[in-house]
């Protein structure tokens, strides 16, 4: 599109949709909220406010399968009803789970800010351009020809105007459904159902492993700190909680499952740590902060520190839940409680 058509066609856009439009839910975006861990957008596209659907995420109904339709499309059935998207789209403006469609081969265009920054994407998204529900004319820009975005996000009408939309809820779909739904969008279900499929035994056999090694009963705690705060996550905040609690059948220790289970993640002061900490820590942090939080007797008194029980993961590459990421976790779990 002609740059100098943009302002034009965006200012008719805007005009068209002004009447009636409010701002769609307002729970925080999948970079979370000011006072919550990045979340997992899910998951993990990190989730922030956003409710999480617990050890009941796998019920939601979502949307369905694509039925063939003529000129190269199909009728997707979104959460919101069908869409009529390409059969193959190529311009992809991924504002939410973009690492499920790169994960399955997707050509993007733009993406959030929070995917550009995770360095398991970054050589796979050199060249996209940086995108929120905000850039409009940005959008327009990159001709996208499928848009997808978050329930909670502004402008939804708005995009709409600009190509095909289809909108997910953060935790309606547990992340194995979510992955199979995008590889329906994408015209690759086939593909989505078979990694699901692999993963789903391989991530077992593995839990039995390490189950085996440590015994049933041992309990596992995933802990985050960005040196100001520590938090504590239940099955389904990303950090690879999806797979150590639902894919490997690890214990989760009961303070943890009382305060965090629910609501997906809870702010701890460091003073109860060991509190909340089971025989093995799984510990996520940015490879950019410092140490200092790491040398004090809140965190060295822990159990499983002082028994060299800690798995560190970084948190910029752990907070989805999409194939790459559970691939990569997958990896670091294997050494960690195998030694292989």
């Amino acid at each position: 599109m002609k740059k100098a058509v943009v302002p034009i066609l965006l200012a008719l856009m805007l005009a068209l949709s002004a009447c009636g439009n409010k701002a769609a839910n307002e729970g925080a975006s999948n970079a979370g909220s000011a006072n919550a861990p990045a979340g997992n957008g899910a998951a993990n596209e990190a989730t922030g406010t956003n409710a999480a659907a617990g050890s009941n995420a796998s019920s939601g109904n979502a949307a369905g399968s694509a039925a063939e339709a003529p000129s190269g499309t199909v009728t997707y059935q979104s959460e919101n009803g069908p869409v009529e998207v390409p059969a193959h789209p190529q311009r992809i403006v991924g504002l939410t789970n973009a690492p499920n469609v790169v994960s399955l081969g997707g050509t993007l265009v733009g993406v959030d800010e929070w995917t550009n920054k995770n360095p398991l994407f970054t050589d796979k998204l050199k060249g996209v351009q940086i995108v929120s529900e905000n850039d409009l004319e940005k959008i327009i820009e990159l001709q996208p020809d499928l848009i997808i975005a978050g329930s909670y996000m502004k402008n939804l009408d708005k995009l709409k105007e600009i190509a095909p939309t289809v909108v997910y809820t953060w935790g309606k779909l547990d992340y194995l459904k979510q992955q199979v739904e995008i590889g329906k969008l994408l015209g690759k279900e086939k593909e989505a159902q078979a990694w699901v499929d692999d993963f789903t035994l391989r991530a077992a056999e593995t839990g039995k492993a390490i189950k085996a090694k440590i015994g049933e009963n041992a309990t596992v705690t995933v802990f985050e700190t960005d040196n100001k705060d520590f938090y504590v996550f239940g099955n389904n905040w990303a950090r690879g909680t999806e797979l150590l609690y639902q894919a490997m059948g690890l214990s989760m220790q009961e303070k943890v499952k009382k305060d965090a289970l629910g609501p997906g993640y809870y702010t701890l002061s460091p003073e109860v740590l060991s509190q909340y900490a089971g025989d093995y820590v799984v510990l996520s942090r940015s490879s950019a902060s410092d140490n200092a939080i790491m040398k004090t007797a809140a965190w060295t008194n822990v159990p499983a520190v002082k028994n060299k029980r800690v798995i560190e993961i970084d948190t910029e590459a752990s907070s989805y839940s999409d194939p790459t990421t559970l691939e990569y976790l997958l990896d670091i779990f294997k050494k960690g409680f195998l030694g292989s």
